[in-house]
C-alpha cells in the first residue's frame, strides 16, 4: 500500500522528499502525505480510495519551457533604474492620521523621483481585518484582491476635515501605528464624507457606479464580508469567520443573504472605501509617473491569504483550507515555519482556468509599474503543513508552473508591469533559469551576496534580471546590522544564549571587515582602513553616515538592472520592521519612521546616498 500511496501522492504534486538548504535529503513521511492528500481533497486511507484518485488526476500543465516572458520595458533590458522602498503604514507627514496614507506616498513618489529615483515601492495594501485592526501583518491579507482603507488619505477627500485635534496630534506623533485609535478616527470621519457622497451625486457618483459594475460580484461579496465582520465582532464574534456562528461561515446561505438585504447601506459603504482607495492609490502612480518616474510604484503581492480572511470565504474551493503555507526547517529555524496561510488550491486553478490567479494579478497590476512576487517559488511549488501537523512535517507541492507562468506573462503584457521574484530561501534546482528565460526579475539581498570564501560578492558579478538591495523588512537595517541590534533582540528574547549571542557578535565583526574591504576593492571608500579603532570592537559603535553612503554607492554599481534603496537606511533607522518568529514580543509592523517626509528630504544622508545612486545611475542613460 505504500507504493501506491506514493504514487498517488505524487500523481497530485506532493513531493516525496526534498534537499534542504543545508544540502540533506529529508523524506516524507506517510501521514503527511495522506494529510495533505486529504487537505487536497482525495482520501487515500484505503487500497479502493488510492485507486479512485489515481483514475482522476488532474492535469498538471506541461514544459515550463513554454516561451512565457513577462514585460520588460525597451529602456530597461540593457539599462539600470533605481528607487525607494518603504512601509507605507510607517511614513510621516503634516496631514496624515497617524498612519501613512496614499496621500504621503504620492509626495513620496514626487520626492523620490526628483532625487532621481524610478519607483517606490511598499508593503503588500491588500485588505487586512477592518473589523479588528490589530491584525496588521500586510503579509496576512483578508483578501488579495481588494486595498486596507486605512491608507485612504482623508484629507484629500475633505480638507480640514473635523476631527479631535488633541487625538490626532497625538496619533501622529506617536512613534507606533495605534491601528485600532486610526481605524476609529478615520471610519468616523469617512462615514460623514460618505453620507455627503450620497447626497451631492454628479460625475464622481456615476464613477463610482462604473466601478461597482466593473467588479461585479466579488465586490459585492467582499463588502458583505465586511459588513457582517463588523456586526458579528460588535456582537463579541471574532473578525474572520472561523469565530462566526454556523449559518455565517457560508457565504451562500439564506442568513448572509438576508443580512444583505438589511445592510445595503452599509455595504455600500465599504464599496465606497474600495473606489475611493482604488482611486487614490492610482492617483499615487499618475502622480509618481508625472514627477518623472520610469516605472512608478513597485507593489506587493502576499504569498497566500489568513486562513479566516474574506478571500477563502468567499470562494472556499479556490484554496486549500486544511492546510498551512510555510517553509521547512533552515539554517535560521530548526522547525521550520508555519506561516498560517492558506494557499491557493493547484486542482482548482486548474479546474477554473485559472481565474483566481488572473483575478489576483490584475488588480495587483491595475496601478502598478512593477510588482514583487513574495515567495516567487510558489510559482512552482508551495510547502505546506497538513492540518494539525507540526510545521517540520510539511511536504512540497507541485503547481502546474507553464500554465502559471503564461498567466503572469499575460497580466505583465497586458498592464505593462515589470515583475519581479523574492527568490530567497529554498529554491528548487533549475527553477532560477525558468526565471531568467520568463523576464522575471530576482531579488538578490547584499548580506547573502557571497562567494564560497565569505567574502562578500563583487557588483560587477550580481545577477543582470534581478533586484538588489541591501536589506528587507524581515533583515535588520544596515544601521542595525552594523550595530548588532539584531543579535541583541533575540538574545533578549531568549533565543540565543549569551556565548551564543558574543559568538555571533564576533562573527558580526569579521562581517565588518569584509564590508570595509569590499568597500574599499569597489573604489567607493579609498580610506576603509583609517576607519579601524584599536580595541575588542575595533569599529565605531554606530554605523558612521560615510559607510553608509558607500555601501549604497558600492550596490548602485551592480550589475543587477534595478536597486532598491530602504527609506529605513535612508532615515537612518536601527529597528528593522519586522522580526520574523515574533508575534506581541516585538512591534512588528508598526514601527514609524522617526521624520516626516518632508524633513527626511533634507537631511544629509538623504540627500548623500540619493546623488550616489543617480550619479551611477542617472535616468537619462
Amino acid at each position: 500500500m505504500s507504493d501506491a500511496l506514493d504514487r498517488l501522492a505524487r500523481a497530485y504534486g506532493i513531493e516525496p522528499s526534498y534537499v534542504s538548504e543545508r544540502g540533506e535529503e529529508r523524506s516524507v513521511s506517510d501521514a503527511s502525505k495522506r494529510g495533505l492528500l486529504q487537505a487536497l481533497g482525495v482520501p487515500s486511507g484505503s487500497i479502493a480510495e488510492i485507486e479512485r484518485g489515481l483514475a482522476s488526476v488532474p492535469r498538471f500543465g506541461g514544459d515550463a519551457a513554454s516561451g512565457a516572458r513577462c514585460f520588460m520595458p525597451d529602456w530597461l533590458t540593457d539599462g539600470r533604474a533605481w528607487g525607494i522602498t518603504c512601509q507605507l503604514y510607517g511614513l510621516r507627514s503634516e496631514g496624515n492620521w497617524g498612519i501613512g496614507d496614499f496621500g504621503d506616498l504620492a509626495q513620496l513618489a514626487e520626492v523620490a523621483a526628483a532625487a532621481g529615483a524610478d519607483f517606490v515601492g511598499v508593503n503588500p495594501l491588500h485588505a487586512l481585518f477592518l473589523a479588528d485592526p490589530r491584525r496588521c501583518s500586510p503579509y496576512s491579507p483578508s483578501s488579495r484582491r481588494f486595498l486596507n482603507p486605512l491608507y485612504i488619505c482623508v484629507d484629500a477627500l475633505a480638507p480640514g476635515a473635523k476631527v479631535e485635534s488633541v487625538q490626532l496630534k497625538v496619533l501622529r506623533d506617536s512613534s507606533l501605528v495605534d491601528y485600532s485609535a486610526v481605524a476609529r478616527l478615520k471610519l468616523e470621519a469617512l462615514e460623514r464624507i460618505h453620507r455627503k457622497f450620497l447626497r451631492a451625486g454628479g460625475r464622481a457618483k456615476k464613477s463610482f457606479e462604473d466601478f461597482c459594475t466593473s467588479r461585479g460580484r466579488a465586490l459585492d461579496v467582499f463588502a458583505v464580508y465586511e459588513t457582517l465582520s463588523e456586526h458579528l465582532v460588535a456582537e463579541g464574534h471574532h473578525a474572520g469567520w472561523h469565530g462566526w456562528p454556523a449559518l455565517h461561515r457560508n457565504a451562500s446561505s439564506d442568513k448572509v443573504s438576508r443580512f444583505a438585504r438589511e445592510n445595503v447601506h452599509r455595504i455600500d459603504f465599504y464599496k465606497w472605501l474600495q473606489w475611493v482607495a482604488e482611486e487614490q492609490l492610482k492617483q499615487a502612480q499618475d502622480r509618481a509617473r508625472a514627477a518623472g518616474m520610469r516605472i512608478g510604484l513597485y507593489l506587493d503581492l502576499a504569498v497566500g491569504v489568513a486562513p479566516d480572511g474574506a478571500d477563502t470565504w468567499s470562494q472556499p474551493e479556490a484554496v486549500i483550507a486544511e492546510a498551512r503555507l510555510g517553509c521547512p526547517p533552515d539554517i535560521f529555524n530548526d522547525a521550520g515555519q508555519d506561516w498560517g496561510l492558506a494557499p491557493l488550491s493547484p486542482i482548482a486553478l486548474i479546474d477554473q482556468h485559472f481565474e483566481p490567479l488572473k483575478l489576483v494579478l490584475d488588480e495587483l497590476m491595475r496601478s502598478a509599474g512593477a510588482i514583487r512576487i513574495d515567495h516567487v517559488m510558489g510559482l512552482t511549488r508551495l510547502y505546506l503543513i497538513p492540518a494539525q501537523a507540526e510545521a517540520r512535517e510539511g511536504a512540497y507541492v507541485r503547481y502546474p508552473l507553464a500554465d502559471m507562468l503564461r498567466v503572469l506573462a499575460d497580466n505583465s503584457h497586458s498592464r505593462r508591469t515589470i515583475v519581479i521574484g523574492e527568490d530567497l530561501g529554498t529554491v528548487p534546482v533549475g527553477f532560477r533559469e525558468v526565471m531568467h528565460e520568463a523576464e522575471i526579475q530576482g531579488y538578490r539581498v547584499f548580506y547573502f551576496e557571497r562567494e564560497e570564501n565569505g567574502w562578500f560578492r563583487a557588483p560587477g558579478a550580481y545577477a543582470h534580471r534581478a533586484l538588489a538591495c541591501l536589506s528587507t523588512h524581515d533583515l535588520p537595517t544596515l544601521k542595525g546590522w552594523w550595530a548588532g541590534v539584531d543579535i541583541g533582540e533575540r538574545e533578549r528574547l531568549g533565543w540565543y544564549s549569551g556565548e551564543q549571542a558574543a559568538e555571533l557578535r564576533k562573527a558580526r565583526a569579521g562581517d565588518l571587515a569584509l564590508l570595509l574591504a569590499a568597500l574599499k576593492h569597489a573604489g567607493v571608500l579609498p580610506n576603509a582602513s583609517e576607519l579601524v579603532l584599536a580595541g575588542d570592537r575595533p569599529y565605531p559603535e554606530e554605523l558612521p553616515a560615510e559607510i553608509c553612503v558607500a555601501a549604497h554607492a558600492m550596490l548602485a554599481k551592480a550589475a543587477s538592472r534595478l536597486i532598491a534603496v530602504q527609506l529605513e537606511d535612508l532615515a537612518g533607522v536601527e529597528d528593522q520592521a519586522n522580526l520574523p518568529g515574533t508575534v506581541d514580543e516585538y512591534p512588528n509592523w508598526r514601527r514609524k519612521l522617526p521624520l516626516d517626509i518632508a524633513q527626511l528630504a533634507e537631511t544629509e544622508l538623504f540627500r548623500n546616498v540619493t546623488e550616489a545612486m543617480s550619479w551611477e545611475r542617472p535616468r537619462s542613460s
